[in-house]
């Protein structure tokens, strides 16, 4: 016997095949925290620092204090990233949508005036201004299709580098938090 239901409006669509498009429409409709990556340009850059803005990044472990996310192998930030020792995790303020837009703009000098920072531990580019920063010790790049996911120890930072409502991305698209 076959138990049909009736779905009414708001029921599913059809199906759609698997691909790219499809796993970016449907995260699109993610709301997801935004930071910015960091880390110290390799002597192949002259040194210049590396930044992305990532919208992946997840809290893995507690002991020890892990992190992760998700990095193109096409972006113009990975070869930085591919040999950096260290990387720095910037969690971005609701009203630092234009920071978040420089560090996710390609060709852009990211870390030219008025972008604000200093080199913090381990040499890392650590952002002014921002809610929370962190310094974490790569200890994985797991390859993952045309990406890495980056596995990070966190060995220093500050979690209240200020107070402030996070800036999320949603529906392509920079927000804030609503009452």
């Amino acid at each position: 016997m076959t138990v049909t239901h009736d779905l009414g409006a708001g029921a599913p669509g059809a199906p759609v095949v698997a691909g790219p498009e499809l796993l970016r429409s449907a995260f699109r409709r993610h709301a997801a925290g935004v930071a910015v990556i960091t880390a110290a340009g390799p002597a192949a850059r002259g040194g210049r620092p590396a930044g992305f803005t990532a919208s992946s990044l997840t809290s893995v472990s507690a002991d020890p204090p892990l992190v992760s996310f998700g990095i193109g192998t096409g972006s113009s930030s990975w070869p930085a990233v591919a040999e950096a020792a260290h990387i720095g995790v910037h969690l971005l303020g609701e009203e630092q949508s234009a920071l978040a837009a420089t560090f996710a703009r390609s060709g852009a000098d990211r870390f030219a005036p008025p972008t604000r920072w200093t080199t913090g531990p381990e040499g890392v580019p650590v952002l002014d201004g921002v809610l929370a920063w962190l310094v974490c010790r790569v200890v994985g790049r797991v390859p993952a299709g045309d990406h890495r996911i980056v596995v990070a120890e966190v060995v220093a930072g500050d979690a209240a580098a200020r107070e402030g409502r996070p800036l999320l991305y949603h529906h392509g698209r920079f927000n804030a938090l609503r009452d």
